[in-house]
């Protein structure tokens, strides 16, 4: 019985062949397109991609395996949600993201969990010696990531998300990493206070020697030392440190209201730092006290809490960029990526009315061209 008539009036799903036709191009030519189109002429490789469109056709995953020897498939370690609070939906967004560009490549993503640092190499290690990954994405990079120099020694694929920090990684080509800049985050909430003609415009950070941490924190001091000349020790009498989660948070905003504080608005590190000094501002009785937070989690949206957002989706995009180049379909192999082997990502200030911000077309300072209001943000998610 042929397919034609299992399949009854349905049309025959279309052939690489069928593509090359109506192409004007070869077979050999097609296949470049989906396994190498860095070797194809750009004129050429758009006619067959117009070709692949037009039919939908779609190559075959497993046939496509067998020939290119490629698992296509990409290694993410999940972290468990309750080690990261609040701001631990950042990854599970960037997660997201992340499948959905690398189904559209063709790649899949293989999820594990690790118990720290030294369990997660022990999966790379069985993942790679069984050659089910192509490539690993790791995240929550530290100082000195010992994953990281094991990846570069093993000479595995792979792209961080977030910077390799340390004496040795940032500039090392064959590191490749793609990050959000915290420090024009932070700048951006700052300078859209000081836009509103607030002066006492408080850190509420994560203690030093976090790099994400510092970076960010970074931020807010280029604001203020530029709009009030503040130096390390002024800006220091305007850091407050908390370990990461609301509690934490919330504890140390009531200590530093309790002492008599002359602080008229926070920017903080992450939204689980926000919303404990949310709740600290609003239980002493200043509830048009400023908070901004960091990374526009979907609990900052419910409680109306200003925040940056890191776009992920751009995040993700880069990631895989750097990992398969600007249109490939497989993994480069390691050290054979793009000359640009780092991604810096520019966040979005979300202003939202509820946390007694001006909105953004009233704000002045230089911070309005890198705010929007949260209506004008989710018209831009929706499009």
């Amino acid at each position: 019985m042929s397919m034609e008539t299992v399949t009854g009036d349905r049309a025959a799903l279309p052939t690489i062949d069928d593509v090359a036709t109506r192409a004007g191009v070869s077979r050999q030519t097609v296949s470049n397109v989906l396994n190498s189109p860095e070797i194809v002429k750009p004129e050429t490789r758009d006619r067959v991609q117009d070709a692949i469109d037009a039919l939908g056709y779609r190559p075959h995953a497993s046939a496509r395996r067998l020939r290119t020897r490629q698992s296509s498939t990409i290694g993410f370690r999940v972290d468990p949600i309750a080690a990261n609070g609040v701001s631990g939906s950042v990854l599970d967004r960037y997660l997201h993201a992340l499948v959905e560009h690398a189904d559209v490549r063709g790649m899949r993503v293989t999820l594990f969990t690790a118990r720290d640092p030294e369990d997660e190499i022990r999966h790379y290690a069985r993942l790679r010696d069984g050659a089910d990954i192509d490539a690993i994405v790791l995240t929550s990079t530290e100082y000195d990531d010992p994953r990281i120099a094991w990846l570069a020694r093993e000479r595995i694929p792979f792209v961080a998300f977030g910077r390799p920090w340390g004496a040795e990684g940032i500039d090392d080509p064959a590191r490749l990493w793609v990050d959000v800049d915290g420090q024009a985050g932070a700048r951006a909430a700052t300078e859209h206070l000081i836009g509103r003609g607030l002066t006492r415009i408080g850190w509420l950070g994560w203690p030093v020697g976090s790099g994400t941490g510092d970076d960010r924190r970074a931020g807010w001091a280029a604001a203020m030392a530029a709009a009030f000349g503040h130096d390390a020790a002024g800006l220091a009498a305007l850091t407050t440190e908390a370990e990461e989660g609301v509690p934490t948070a919330r504890v140390a905003v009531e200590h530093l209201l309790a002492s008599g504080s002359e602080l008229e608005a926070l920017v903080c590190a992450s939204d689980s730092l926000g919303l404990g000094a949310m709740m600290a501002v609003r239980e002493a009785g200043h509830p048009h006290f400023p908070v901004i937070g960091f990374d526009n989690t979907p609990v900052a949206k419910a409680v109306g809490l200003s925040s940056v957002d890191q776009r992920l989706d751009d995040v993700a995009r880069a990631t895989l960029e750097l990992l398969m180049g600007e249109q490939g379909s497989r993994v480069l192999p390691h050290g054979a990526g793009s000359e640009r082997h780092a991604r810096l990502i520019t966040p979005q200030l979300i202003v939202r009315r509820s946390s007694h911000l001006a909105p953004v077309e009233e704000a002045g300072g230089t911070s309005a061209g890198h705010a929007i209001s949260e209506a004008q943000h989710d018209r831009k998610e929706t499009q």
